[in-house]
């Protein structure tokens, strides 16, 4: 009973931080649906994207420039990284896959050129949290709501885009890209502003980081991908994927509920080393979850036939 009442009590106390946390990686995960999802290209240029823009708000903040323009320029440095994961992939004909490792592994040193050294500390800068009316700077109820409103705005500009003539194309793209060149459809256009775009996410959601935290660091982007991928997953099954609409709030719903699973297990006093394992496993789950259903229902079939 003292267990159960601990357990609970530490997971009520963590809430409000996981929270504030989840809104901003739930960009992350945005990041790693749009191409997954919208254009069937699967990329990895979001763990680099990540830390791309967290150096680069890192940097400016540094340099006394405001929050909101480094917020911004993290946002057009990740569009680039993921226009050129797009180009390497159509140019040279190289996998998405390793189109994006190359990406991201690139990213690591240009990182670091950006900073000069692995880590930069930004306390005392000013940061788009500072400003919430009726919250405490720093504290975790500032970054909800601007993390929140962030997500809002995103979220209410993807679902008008993607109901247009331009969005409508992408998605064409990510069904069928043969037959939307043949409708006259710019392929590598909408590819490469396709994943361009979700990089962008990607980097804002770490200029938004750096800024929560206080400091940048080039290997901040480490094991991100897994965490947004299993955030996704964990979406998918709730709100489902069947339409625009749910496509882009699984995201956000998914990182809310995954990082509250993460300080629950936290909580009841799982080692955080341990937390990689489970959160691989999870995603492994989640993905062979669909076949086993399949398998089970045609099991009855085959019996049937065999009779």
């Amino acid at each position: 009973m003292d267990f159960f009442q601990t357990t609970l009590t530490s997971f009520l106390g963590l809430i409000p931080v996981t929270l504030a946390q989840s809104l901003i990686l739930a960009f992350v995960v945005l990041g790693i649906m749009i191409p997954f999802r919208m254009l069937n290209f699967p990329d990895l240029t979001s763990e680099g994207a990540f830390p791309l823009g967290g150096c680069v708000c890192g940097v400016m903040l540094a340099a006394g420039v405001a929050p909101f323009p480094a917020v911004l320029a993290a946002l057009c440095v990740g569009f680039l990284a993921g226009c050129c994961t797009a180009f390497i992939h159509l140019r040279f004909r190289i996998h998405t896959l390793l189109a994006g490792i190359l990406m991201m592994t690139m990213l690591y040193s240009i990182n670091l050129r950006i900073m000069g050294k692995s880590n930069l500390s930004v306390f005392g800068s000013p940061t788009l949290f500072d400003n919430v009316p009726f919250a405490q700077p720093g504290f975790p109820a500032a970054k909800i709501v601007v993390a929140g409103l962030f997500g809002l705005v995103v979220f209410l500009l993807l679902d008008r885009f993607f109901k247009t003539e331009k969005g409508t194309a992408v998605r064409a793209v990510g069904a069928n890209p043969d037959m939307a060149e043949a409708q006259g459809i710019n392929v590598w256009a909408a590819t490469i502003g396709g994943v361009g775009l979700a990089s962008a996410f990607s980097a804002t959601g770490g200029a938004l980081m750096v800024q929560s935290q206080g400091f940048a660091d080039v290997n901040m982007g480490i094991g991100i991908l897994i965490n947004g991928l299993a955030a996704l997953m964990i979406g998918e099954a709730i709100i489902g994927k069947k339409t625009v609409l749910r496509q882009l709030l699984a995201p956000f719903v998914g990182a809310v509920v995954y990082y509250q699973l993460v300080s629950l297990c936290l909580a009841a006093g799982m080692p955080p080393p341990d937390l990689k394992l489970a959160t691989g496993l999870f995603v492994l789950a989640m993905l062979a979850l669909p076949s086993l259903k399949r398998t089970r229902g045609s099991a009855p079939a085959r019996e049937t036939i065999r009779e």
